[in-house]
């Protein structure tokens, strides 16, 4: 039986300081899974004006500035689980979460003003998603240890910002022309199984009242990579169906 179709991996990469173009290959990093929900926020600036008089027509806020667009995405990283995509074979989690946070490491530049530092300027990306700018904030929550003390599991909590309004970006790359999808419920779109600790796919399939038991079929559809060694709390959609591509 053919293997379950990978899930594309979503990517982090160094765009010079114009965001025109991307640099320093060694330093991209693919995520290990993917985030469930990538969330985007829009803000405007916008000052009250002063003085008296009736401030509740269409005038009593006032414009001041560019605004800002933020992406906020939740990352997870577990080396007791296979790697795979490039990510380096390691055993401590911090090894990859480094990896994100050189996104949030100033580095001086130019280089005739060492007192002026800035981090450097990334691109996320997935699939025919992509968002430019700065990383804003990182949190890095320790979820398990070994016995050693080693950090074996970590979720990332980031953040990237531009100083503006931006329009939607398409990364046309990843979606290839002369064809379309039709007929796909997509995993998501339905009611979610979270996977409990140390459970295959194969026995909660089983465990499903109404649903297919088709394990590999549900792997595939979910795009889920490893379906003998979930990851705890992984959401699982048993209704979804594969993708039915068809060229026009």
């Amino acid at each position: 039986m053919p293997d379950p179709t990978p899930l594309a991996k979503a990517e982090l990469r160094e765009l010079d300081a114009s965001f025109a173009n991307t640099i320093n290959e060694d330093k991209w990093t693919k995520v290990q899974f993917n985030p469930d929900t990538l969330k985007v926020s829009f803000a405007n600036q916008l000052k009250e004006p002063s003085g008296s008089g009736d401030q509740r027509g269409s005038q009593a806020r006032q414009f001041v500035g560019a605004g800002t667009t933020k992406l906020a995405v939740q990352l997870w990283f577990d080396v007791t689980q296979e790697l795979g995509q490039g990510l380096p074979d390691v055993t401590d989690v911090r090894q990859l979460t480094q990896r994100v946070a050189y996104f949030m490491t100033p580095a001086g530049d130019p280089p005739n003003q060492p007192t002026k530092f800035i981090p450097p300027a990334v691109r996320f990306m997935w699939g025919t998603f992509q968002f430019d700018g700065i990383a804003e904030s990182m949190e890095e929550t320790l979820e398990f240890f070994s016995h050693e003390g080693r950090p074996l599991r970590a979720s990332v909590a980031l953040v990237i910002s531009q100083q503006k309004i931006t329009t939607f970006a398409f990364n046309e790359a990843n979606d290839p022309a002369g064809f379309t999808r039709r007929n796909r419920r997509a995993a998501g779109t339905q009611p979610q199984t979270e996977a409990p600790a140390n459970a295959n796919l194969q026995s909660l399939a089983v465990s499903q009242p109404g649903q297919r038991k088709d394990w590999q079929f549900i792997a595939t559809a979910n795009g889920i990579e490893n379906p003998r060694l979930l990851v705890p709390g992984q959401l699982i959609d048993f209704a979804a169906t594969k993708p039915q591509i068809v060229t026009e």
